[in-house]
């Protein structure tokens, strides 16, 4: 954790701290706070951030999403929206962004730390250049995109909840490779272990919104997509 740099681009000075404290008391200790465009921008050259968490709705300045458009002329970083807005044309315009992630205020520290896990994971397994701009065929007329995270069938967008997400992300990306269920537990609680039962839960929750034979399950050991 000593090497990421986090850059919290926030106006409300309370709420930016109380993040800062958070993700301080995750062991996350390089992280820096801005309120506006022109110094996001500047932080962005000097400071040179690993992961990037913006504020959509800044006062006197370009909004986040705005913002985060200029920022990717200079360098492709990771970016995970905090916001209040949750409706479809704001959800869209940051999508086309490519963000890791997008969460409402107000969120859960375990939303915020799994999210960011998830950001780390990408960022030391994956080329994030590539990986957000590639849409994974599932088989069986399913495909997920990665660049957005949204499964769809048929073109069709099936709605998935924050954790089955962030499950069918994690076996997406591992390629058909085996993602251990420890390894599952620990990036989607990582505040607190779970029951075998919650697990089981969440893997058939996401199964049941896919062709079955899509996910498969190796006993006592994990999972993986069957084809990408």
């Amino acid at each position: 954790m000593n090497n990421i740099k986090i850059l919290i681009v926030e106006d409300e000075s309370i709420v930016s701290l109380d993040i800062k404290r958070t993700l301080n008391s995750f062991g996350y200790k390089n992280v820096e706070c801005v309120s506006n465009y022109d110094s996001a921008i500047s932080s962005v050259q000097i400071y040179k951030p690993s992961i990037i968490l913006m504020d959509i709705n800044l006062k006197n300045s370009k909004n986040g999403i705005d913002t985060v458009i200029d920022i990717q002329k200079i360098e492709n970083i990771p970016i995970i929206y905090l916001t209040a807005y949750s409706d479809e044309d704001t959800i869209f315009k940051a999508i086309q962004t490519n963000p890791i992630g997008y969460l409402i205020k107000p969120f859960k520290r375990e939303e915020l730390k799994s999210t960011i896990m998830l950001c780390i994971y990408k960022i030391n397994n994956s080329d994030i250049k590539k990986s957000v701009n590639i849409n994974k065929s599932l088989g069986f007329n399913f495909y997920y995109d990665l660049k957005n995270e949204i499964l769809f069938y048929n073109q069709l967008p099936i709605k998935l909840g924050l954790k089955e997400k962030k499950l069918l992300t994690l076996l997406v990306e591992a390629n058909c490779n085996i993602v251990s269920f420890s390894e599952i537990e620990y990036l989607l609680w990582p505040d607190a272990p779970v029951s075998n039962s919650t697990l089981r839960t969440l893997i058939y929750r996401l199964r049941s919104k896919l062709e079955y034979k899509i996910i498969e399950t190796i006993s006592s050991i994990g999972c993986k997509v069957t084809s990408t």
